[in-house]
This record gives C-alpha cells, structure tokens and sequence, in this order.
C-alpha cells in the first residue's frame, strides 16, 4: 500500500500546483499508478472533500509549511481521508505516511505530521461530521454564481460530493443488455451501472456492443433522430468517439475531424472494437478545414466544441480545483471563432448540433443567442418530440438542452450539459 500512497501524493500535488486533469497527472507515474484503484478512490475522495480537509488541518497546523515541505502537506491531506472517510486503520495510516514524509524530507517534518494526524484519529468520528455543507472552491463557485442561482449551486454541490454511477450506450437491443448486465434503463435508452470493476472484463465489451458514455452526452446525437440512413455527417472535436460512434450506429456517413492524432488513433481503436464501419478521419484544425470547405456538403455538422468541462465535475472532481473565470472566457472564444465559420459546412435544409460539457451560460445559451444573431438562416429545432417526457426537466424554453449535476434524481443525477440542435433554412 505505501508504494500506492505515494503515487497518491505525487499525483496530488501535480494536479493543485500545476492545474493538471487527473488522467495527465496519472500518465507522469504511469508505471507507479497504472490502474490502481486503491490511488483512484483515494485521490478523488480528498479531492471531492478538499475544502473541510483544509479546515480540519487548520484546526491542527497553526502555521503554513514551508514550500520545501509541500509534500507533506499533500500527505496529510491524503491521510486525513483515509483516517476520516475511508476507515483504513488509524495505525496503518500514520505509520505509512510518517514514513514517507521521513524519507522524503526528514524526520522533524515527520514527527510535525506524526502529531497532526494522531490528534485528527483521536477525534476522527466528530472531525468526519463537522460541517461540510460547502465543498467549491471560490473560483470556482465564480463560474456557477454567474449563471445560476445559489439554490441551483448548492443542489449542485450536494450531487457533487456522491460518486456517479456508469453509463453505457448500446449499438443495439439496450434492452436487452440491461438484463446482462444488470443496469437501469434509462428513458432515452442509456443504461446506467451502479457497480464497479474494469468495463472492459463485462460482458458485451470485447464483442463491441456498447461503450462508456454518460447519459447527457448522448443527447446530442439523439436530437438528430432515430435512422440517419445516407446522412452525411460532419463530426467535429470528435475523439475519442462516442458521438462518432452513434452516429455509425444509427447508418450515418461519417466524417470524423480532430487536431489531435493520438486522440483519432484513439477513436479508430474505439471504432475498430465496436465492429462498426471506419469513419472518414481527418487530422486537422476544425477552423481551418471549415474555411476550406468549397460549398455546403454536410446533411448535419455535430460540433462538440472545445469547453472548459465544468459540466464533468462529478467524474473529474478535480475540475473544481483548476477551473476559473478565465478558463471560461478563453473556451468561449474558441467556441466563437469555430461558430463563425461552421455554417460553410451544413447544407440547406441541414443541422448544426453545438454542444458543450460547461455549466456556464457563457459556453452554451449564450453562444447560441450570439450565433443566432449573426446566423439569421438559422433556427433552434423543438426537441419536445425526441426528448421522454420524464426527462422533460432538461429542456429549456428556448428548445435547447441543459442538464444539470442536479438533475433526474431519482435516476442519480447526470453531467452538466448543453445541446442546441439548429435547422437552417432553405
């Protein structure tokens, strides 16, 4: 376990220091992390629960360690989760721990944080009860408090603390896999899996008949409709696939654009074990490509825009430490820049899906009254008809979707979402 703590460590102290995602800070300590899951429940309780962790220390640490001496902060941070809210025993902790911190730094820091978490154990069962009612960071509470109100962002924040469960789309038969595996279906057909494990040992995976992805962000190819039978589709920022992979299923004539190339050769792996017919794969700036574009050639343009990925909050708690205003501002950007230009691609008559995992207004219903200002040929699609009644709570008067943290509670909330599905004129 000691070799796994400090794996923990590390990866900690790289994602608050160096504002890094979760799984580019794994891939520093890849051979030491690989897929640990011990490392992962670990780093994504603390961070889930990082706000009253500082205020337990600081009930405990009157003075701030020097900045040689960062590590054992993060080790304390980790051992206090361990001690408060995953029940490892006190003694395995505090041994482990003190004993990185020595040989790491040294022994007068080791017995600091020796002291400290005997006194956090001693008074465990009350420290795991204070009030922890808040648990985003001020920065981060900036980009809600801007769109939402503060009922919505505590109800946000509630969800926030609870591991989601996983969602699954099916090529086919989600009825059918639901009994095999054991899942709840969910009204637009998702199936949702209380259990955990490695996907890829269930049944159906190495047979390709389904692939992780969360309910919200299946929607947006859904409000395209059941059968796009000879539909020329246009899927820009498509990896690592899963909207690709819709698309194929439902009979589409897929393009599949994205800068990156490792991510496309992840999305052609994807594609390849799904047993689905190899999309047309473009490497390429979508801008650039947009403004090469002779004339309108697409039946329907799926763009899912570069964003600041607060929606995810729930799978990536590490979002709420790293994520700010200016995050926000700088994706809207993008996000404008690459909506200028994406109505060269959609023939008349066609549509233009943007969609974005942000729960900022400014990335979402914002960019489309900005869009549909300078894009009069273009009007927002009634989504009544495609979306279930009992789901009803994500459609916006506008005819757009928003999904929220918060909502479809009784099926265990979803990721924050935004989907437009836009026709253009004749």
């Amino acid at each position: 376990m000691t070799d796994s703590r400090l794996t923990a460590i590390l990866i900690l102290q790289e994602i608050i220091e160096n504002k890094s995602f979760a799984s580019d800070a794994r891939l520093r300590f890849e051979k030491e992390a690989g897929n640990d899951a011990f490392v992962t429940m670990l780093l994504q309780t603390t961070l889930r629960r990082m706000l009253p962790l500082r205020r337990i220390l600081g009930l405990f640490v009157k003075r701030k360690l020097p900045a040689q001496a960062k590590f054992a902060h993060y080790a304390l941070l980790l051992a206090a989760t361990e001690i408060l809210w995953l029940e490892t025993p006190d003694y395995a902790v505090i041994n482990s721990y003190v004993g990185l911190v020595k040989k790491k730094l040294d022994k007068y820091i080791a017995g600091f944080v020796n002291a400290v978490l005997r006194k956090i154990a001693a008074d465990a069962k009350n420290l795991a009860q204070t009030n922890t009612s808040e648990f985003f960071p001020p920065e981060f509470r900036r980009i809600l408090n801007v769109s939402y109100s503060r009922k919505t962002v505590r109800e946000i924040e509630n969800v926030f603390i609870n591991q989601p469960e996983l969602d699954l789309s099916c090529k086919a038969e989600p009825q059918l896999w639901a009994q095999k595996l054991n899942a709840r279906l969910l009204p637009t057909g998702t199936l949702r899996l209380s259990g955990q494990g490695n996907p890829a040992k269930w049944p159906g995976y190495a047979d390709g008949a389904w692939w992780v992805q969360d309910f919200a962000a299946s929607l947006a190819v859904k409000t395209l409709g059941e059968d796009l039978s000879k539909q020329k589709v246009l899927d820009l920022c498509a990896a690592p696939g899963g909207k690709t992979a819709q698309l194929l299923s439902k009979g589409a004539e897929v393009t599949a654009l994205d800068i990156s190339a490792p991510r496309l050769e992840r999305l052609r792996e994807n594609i390849c074990r799904l047993q689905l017919p190899l999309p047309q794969i473009i490497c390429a700036d979508a801008v650039s490509y947009l403004q090469n574009l002779p004339k309108p050639c697409f039946d329907a343009v799926i763009l899912d825009a570069p964003c600041s990925a607060t929606g995810t909050l729930r799978r990536h708690p590490e979002i709420i430490h790293i994520k700010n205003l200016a995050d926000v501002e700088k994706q809207a950007a993008i996000q404008k820049e690459i909506l200028a230009v994406v109505e060269r691609a959609v023939k008349p008559g066609g549509f233009l899906v943007y969609c974005v995992c942000s729960l900022a207004r400014a990335e979402g219903e914002e960019q489309m009254t900005g869009f549909l200002k300078q894009h009069p040929t273009f009007f927002p699609r009634r989504l009544n008809a495609i979306i279930p009644a009992a789901v009803s709570e994500i459609l916006t008067p506008e005819g757009y979707i928003r999904t929220l943290p918060c909502h479809l509670k009784k099926f265990g909330g979803t990721d924050g979402f935004f989907v437009a599905c836009l026709q253009k004129g004749q």
